[in-house]
């Protein structure tokens, strides 16, 4: 079968590879979709800090099922959002439910390879029905519920102001999931083009040179309820305590390799609640696909980009330098 390989830093290439032979419990499926995350493009630069290589990379996937290998409520044809988290499930975070944060966990497309490939096999566990998503939409899930698991960990209230650091795919997941959680959401970024995206979608959008604008003195000086950081930035990390009210909360959704530093007076002044957010879990799929289905999420603005498994060695390397209006680039297999 066709697969693409990162073989090193700067290097892709489509290959040819043996299909994988699933092990008991697990299931072929035919990949249809494939969402470009900003952990590819760390991978194609060489910017991932734990990767080795050769990689096939991809674990935002869409597919259909080959071969459910016995597996109970799968059936040859159904299409699949594919969970990518590969979870023990016996350490004290499986058996709470935390499974998105396991003591061991391995992510396909980091730790092993993934999706980028006509098929995949995986446990059954790690397959939900598609059932009313186009399979472009179903490969949209995975990244998405991480802005949902986000908010749902941060147990938003009707009404609270929030701030989105970070207007990337990841910050805008979390945006549009605290606005359906009922929050009056307002985006915080560099680039002019996200500042654009945040406007379109109906989000307040405020400029780093703009921290004293509409946005923030709506807040009456007092910061806002919750923060979410999607920038995966040390400095707009600690910046971040800055935003917030007294009693308020800030979640941290990026990821960075490094050490944040925080001003202890200033966490005890305002009583913050700082909590780290990680992947997400069944309960967070359902509800971006419930979401999607409903109309909340405005999927095919996401997509602005599509490329197919033949062109990603053309396409990846020049979107990873060339973001402007870039969200979700999507390939088709």
């Amino acid at each position: 079968m066709r697969a693409i390989s990162c073989a090193a830093p700067g290097e892709l290439a489509l290959i040819e590879i043996e299909a994988p032979e699933p092990q008991p419990g697990w299931v072929r499926v035919a990949i249809r979709h494939i969402g470009i995350c900003g952990t590819d493009y760390h991978i194609f630069e060489g910017k991932h800090p734990f990767l080795q290589y050769p990689r096939i990379m991809g674990h935002e996937l869409s597919g259909v099922v080959l071969d459910a290998n016995g597996a109970e409520g799968l059936a040859e044809g159904d299409p699949v959002v594919i969970n990518p988290y590969l979870p023990c499930y016996h350490c004290p975070a499986c058996r709470e439910g935390k499974t998105n944060c396991c003591e061991a966990l391995t992510v396909i497309g980091v730790h092993g390879d993934g999706g980028m490939a006509e098929q995949i096999v995986l446990p059954a566990a790690n397959l939900y029905r598609a059932e009313g998503l186009s399979l472009r939409d179903a490969a949209m899930v995975e990244f998405l519920a991480i802005g949902a698991h986000a908010v749902r960990r941060t147990e938003l209230k009707p009404g609270a102001r929030v701030l989105v650091v970070g207007g990337g795919p990841i910050g805008l997941g979390a945006a549009f999931f605290a606005r359906i959680a009922g929050a009056d959401v307002t985006i915080l970024d560099a680039a002019a083009d996200k500042l654009d995206a945040a406007r379109s979608f109906g989000f307040g959008a405020a400029a780093l040179d703009e921290r004293e604008g509409t946005a923030f003195k709506a807040t009456m000086g007092s910061g806002f309820d919750a923060v979410f950081d999607a920038t995966g930035s040390i400095a707009a990390m600690n910046q971040a305590v800055g935003y917030c009210r007294n009693g308020g909360a800030l979640t941290l959704v990026g990821v960075v390799k490094g050490t944040l530093a925080w001003e202890d007076p200033e966490i005890h002044r305002r009583e913050l609640t700082i909590r780290a957010s990680r992947n997400a879990t069944r309960e967070d799929f359902d509800h971006v696909m419930a979401s999607i289905r409903s109309g909340d999420v405005p999927t095919d603005r996401l997509a602005t980009h599509a490329t197919s498994l033949d062109e990603v060695p053309m396409n990846l390397p020049r979107w990873a330098h060339e973001r402007n209006g870039l969200i979700k680039a999507i390939i088709t297999v």
